[in-house]
């Protein structure tokens, strides 16, 4: 039987490499702009909106600022990028403002993710390891149908990524050792921290994350224990059956 001696959990990063953030959030952006009058490309409306998200994070991880949910961040980044586009959120509906913040929370999973999430299940317990916070993480899960066994979350741990507290706190929550812990992701830093950790390693790249001039993680930077084109295929070398 195939798969990583010792393994009993598969943790996931989820915006990127388990849902398609960036068609998502243009989606559910492009009614919105339209209707407000600005015009940028939904897709470079989602990727300013996105680019805010690692120094939003930051602040937290620094100590600058307490932990605060993503929900939050992600509402001022929000305001932060209509700002930036010459539209005062202030004049905004509320209603308006909360929908298109919760676009993160009505994200599509990609084609392979529920299938191989599905197979991987019979195996192991799998639930993510996001910065999301739970709220959007359990929405989004319920919309996409992702079969997670445990809901984590961000505030769980208390710690974003790619600090050691996000992936440490996440295996004691589990009640399980570092070493027993897989993270697979679509992102080489974020492999990279949890091995640092103690944790095993899946590569799963999604060359079509950031659209199609993508430059980054379209290969392992690193021997990662396992490097997999897609969930159908992690699940095949982690010992799954179809």
């Amino acid at each position: 039987m195939s798969g990583i001696d010792g393994v009993k959990a598969l943790v996931f990063d989820v915006f990127g490499t388990v849902v398609d953030w960036r068609s998502g959030v243009a989606r559910e952006a492009a009614p919105f702009l339209a209707k407000h009058g600005i015009a940028v490309d939904p897709a470079a409306f989602a990727d300013a909106w996105r680019r805010r998200y690692q120094p939003a994070m930051e602040a937290v991880r620094s100590g600058a600022r307490p932990f605060t949910r993503l929900d939050v961040l992600h509402r001022e980044n929000l305001e932060a990028v209509l700002r930036d586009h010459d539209l005062d959120p202030a004049t905004v509906p509320e209603a308006e403002l909360d929908h298109l913040n919760r676009a993160w929370h009505r994200l599509d999973p990609w084609p392979d993710s529920v299938a191989g999430l599905t197979r991987l299940k019979t195996r192991y317990i799998i639930a993510p390891l996001s910065n999301g916070n739970v709220a959007l993480l359990l929405n989004m899960a319920k919309r996409a149908g992702l079969p997670w066994d445990a809901i984590l979350g961000a505030e769980v741990a208390q710690a974003y990524k790619p600090s050691p507290a996000a992936y440490l706190n996440t295996a004691a929550v589990l009640g399980l050792r570092p070493k027993e812990v897989m993270l697979c992701a679509a992102h080489n830093g974020d492999l990279a921290a949890a091995r640092v950790t103690g944790f095993r390693t899946g590569f799963i790249p999604r060359p079509m994350e950031h659209g199609p001039g993508q430059t980054k993680d379209l290969a392992p930077a690193q021997e990662w224990e396992v490097v997999a084109k897609d969930f159908g295929a992690l699940a095949d070398a982690m010992g799954c059956g179809g």
